[in-house]
């Protein structure tokens, strides 16, 4: 996460392909948002290194493929058209198969999961920040497609280790599968200086917000709603309920008209007629996000904001456009490779015409190099310490040279600031070995799941 593995593979590819040594290429499987972004590095560092991207309508297939590989030593494609072009890149005898972000074959039933793993290489390599988001099995899926077998059968490795660490607590299974993995792993930490001795503080700070009328009534109404229909289901049903309602929660705390359908953003006027100078008065948080990020920019310096909402993007968008007078853009799942990146080099250009830059944790949560930031705000938790790391991350890298300030949201008196706590808790754990994932807040009882989300006094804004 921002200590340098781009570089280590970059120069371990150099190495092999000193004093002019001809081997067969090596294939680089990334997200699409970072893409572009792995061609520049390897032209920044190893111009000599023959590089090819695999994408686009226009990319060569089949026997066209294998003719165009031919003396390339670095083939950049994405994850998804691995499983679209496997008939490509199946006959190809690859020198190294490399997975950035290898999270993304953390569900080993997947098709996309199946094709990586069945590509041929002597050699593979698997870069992530978050080897373990959720649950362990996805440590042995990436185990398995580095080491094939090494940590046995999935339905085991569940049996031996996953339940014993996950559900019990086992702290002698947990040293015991550390030992296996640990000659494996290269790990870096930003704590250990003795790795990186230049990198700057990183500072996490709490930032409590109020909720407004309009916010108060949503929320109280939805829970009595939904409430009643969690008491009379079980199962999945149940389950499915509890996550509708979590999320349908965290939208209210968000803002108002995200939950109301009002995210069709002009740069004038709400959809319903509101002038946008009203509409962050319309939740505490976002008045708590405009008030921090005016002190931002009057010291010159930039943030990141994340939202895991597009819609929720699109409303900050536009009120830190007209409430701040500043440039501001959104990255989300949608937005167009080529268009991803000019607006990630507008965001690092000296010219700061953009210093607010908004991004979906989903899409600008992982593999960008944001180090322009120096704040980051997670305007909605993902309830999931390791995202939220990886987003964090996206400043806290190598090339950032002052303190990183990362801004945490919580709305007091809802449901957002008793997981946070239920999360602090939990920490320790998810540092041990395994992560710690949001499915287990579906396993609460109805009383633990009532005291949870029992709006407090406390949510409320004093009106002046």
């Amino acid at each position: 996460m921002g200590l340098g593995k781009t570089v280590q593979l970059i120069a371990l590819l150099q190495h092999e392909r000193r004093n002019g040594a001809k081997l067969a290429p090596s294939l680089l499987v990334v997200p699409t948002s970072v893409m572009h972004n792995w061609a520049r590095e390897l032209e920044r560092f190893a111009p000599e290194l023959g590089v090819v991207i695999q994408h686009g309508p226009t990319r060569p297939l089949g026997e066209e493929f294998a003719e165009a590989i031919k003396g390339i030593d670095v083939v950049i494609t994405t994850y998804a058209l691995v499983v679209r072009d496997l008939e490509s890149f199946n006959p190809i005898d690859w020198h190294r198969v490399v997975l950035d972000e290898a999270q993304y074959i953390k569900n080993p039933p997947t098709k996309q999961t199946a094709a990586i793993r069945g590509l041929k290489a002597a050699r593979r390599i698997a870069l992530t920040g978050t080897p373990v988001e959720n649950r362990l099995t996805e440590l042995w899926s990436i185990m398995e497609f580095c080491n094939p077998g090494y940590l046995g059968e999935a339905s085991d490795f569940r049996k031996r280790f996953a339940r014993p660490i996950e559900r019990h607590r086992d702290s002698k299974q947990a040293d015991h599968l550390r030992r296996l993995v640990q000659p494996f792993i290269l790990r870096r930490l930003k704590t250990d200086r003795n790795v990186i001795s230049d990198l700057p503080g990183c500072v996490e700070t709490k930032e409590y917000a109020t909720l407004t009328t309009e916010q108060c009534e949503q929320y109280e109404r939805v829970v009595k709603q939904m409430m009643d229909d969690v008491d009379r289901s079980s199962g999945i049903q149940r389950r499915g309920l509890i996550l509708s309602l979590l999320g349908q929660l965290k939208q209210i705390c968000n803002h108002p008209a995200q939950m109301s359908g009002q995210d069709e953003l002009n740069r004038i006027v709400s959809p319903d007629g509101t002038d946008l100078r009203q509409l962050s008065s319309r939740s505490g948080k976002a008045r708590r996000l405009m008030s921090l990020l005016e002190e931002v920019l009057a010291t010159g310096e930039r943030a990141l904001v994340f939202t895991q909402y597009r819609r929720m993007g699109r409303l900050l968008s536009g009120m830190i456009e007209h409430d701040l007078g500043c440039g501001t853009m959104f990255l989300h799942g949608g937005t167009p490779v080529p268009r991803r990146q000019k607006m990630i080099d507008r965001f690092q250009s000296e010219d700061g015409t953009a210093p607010v830059f908004v991004l979906s944790l989903k899409a600008g949560g992982l593999g960008l190099n944001l180090t322009a930031a120096n704040h980051v705000f997670h305007y909605d938790r993902w309830w999931n310490p390791a995202v939220e790391r990886q987003a964090t991350d996206r400043a806290y890298r190598i090339g950032q040279e002052r303190t990183v300030h990362v801004h945490k949201f919580v709305c007091q008196g809802t449901l957002e600031e008793r997981i946070d706590q239920m999360i602090e808790d939990k920490t320790a754990l998810a540092e041990h070995i395994i992560g710690a994932g949001d499915a287990w807040l579906t396993e609460m009882s109805t009383t633990q799941l009532r005291e949870v989300l029992q709006l407090n006094p406390s949510a409320m804004e004093l009106e002046s």
